[in-house]
């Protein structure tokens, strides 16, 4: 394991959070940031516009519990996750970031295991992990999103679908700058569009299998992936990954489409598609 003697252990955390997320949430979330094997030095927080008043009492009791590593970056308004990421990573002062969602619990290890894999592959720029989804409560376990592994098969994976869990991440800053950084080009898939782009960049990833993460999954999930603008945008991110020629005709038309078709069914029947998926 990384030892906390070497440079390598120094990450910086990055974490978006906005006006309808839950206090309690934030809290959870930022202690087991702090509750690190290896710790950070340099928390980045962007609050992407005005906040409630339970999350902004949160905030300042962090503040006053890590006033030296916790560094607050507020923006004038609400402008979405990919703007308020972006703005993060001005201010993140290590060349590793651990990304991290504001409702999400990463296990005591999550980092020092990423850590690990960037010391043992240190010709990698990416690398997530499997995540436990719940609802509520972590004891509430209703799935699990696990990955493939080795660099090779995270770029077969990545023309079907997407090969890295974005809560989970962790990467070199120089080469999702390379990349572009974040663009909210395609709803919902903001993080997809920026591993592929740093994929055909020729980066190197790697994802970790055992899980180092659980995410909170909402009910409505089903719901918010679906109709017909998220049908638009899927069809036409895919249509974007056949005209890079990162997937080809066959890909597009047996997967991209079906998927579209599932997007614009009934909710009541997308809900048992998703069920199906997520057991």
């Amino acid at each position: 394991m990384v030892s906390k003697g070497s440079d390598n252990y120094q990450y910086s955390v990055l974490m978006s959070v906005y006006h309808k997320e839950n206090a309690e949430y934030l809290r959870t979330a930022m202690d087991s940031i702090w509750n690190q094997t290896i710790p950070t030095d340099d928390f980045v927080l962007v609050c992407d516009g005005p906040l409630n008043e339970g999350l902004d009492a949160v905030i300042e009791e962090m503040k006053k519990e890590h006033p030296d590593t916790l560094h607050v970056v507020r923006l004038e308004k609400n402008s979405g996750l990919g703007v308020a990421l972006n703005e993060g990573l001005k201010h993140c002062k290590h060349e590793t970031v651990a990304r991290m969602d504001s409702d999400d619990i990463a296990f005591a290890d999550r980092c020092e295991r990423q850590l690990t894999v960037f010391g043992e592959h240190p010709e990698i720029s990416l690398c997530s992990g499997t995540v436990i989804e719940f609802l509520d409560s972590i004891d509430n376990v209703v799935g699990k999103r696990e990955l493939p592994v080795t660099h090779e098969e995270i770029v077969s994976f990545s023309r079907k679908r997407n090969p890295c869990n974005h809560p989970s991440v962790m990467f070199k800053k120089s080469a999702v700058k390379a990349a572009g950084g974040y663009i909210e080009k395609y709803h919902l898939f903001e993080d997809y569009y920026l591993w592929v782009r740093m994929l055909m960049n020729g980066l190197k990833a790697r994802n970790i299998k055992e899980p180092i993460l659980y995410m909170r999954t909402p009910l409505d999930l089903y719901m918010r992936r679906g109709g017909k603008a998220y049908a638009k945008d899927m069809l036409a991110f895919h249509k974007w990954l056949k005209d890079q020629g990162w997937i080809g005709l066959g890909t597009y038309l047996t997967g991209a489409v079906p998927h579209a078709l599932v997007c614009v069914l009934p909710n009541s029947i997308r809900k048992i598609v998703y069920s199906i998926l997520h057991s």
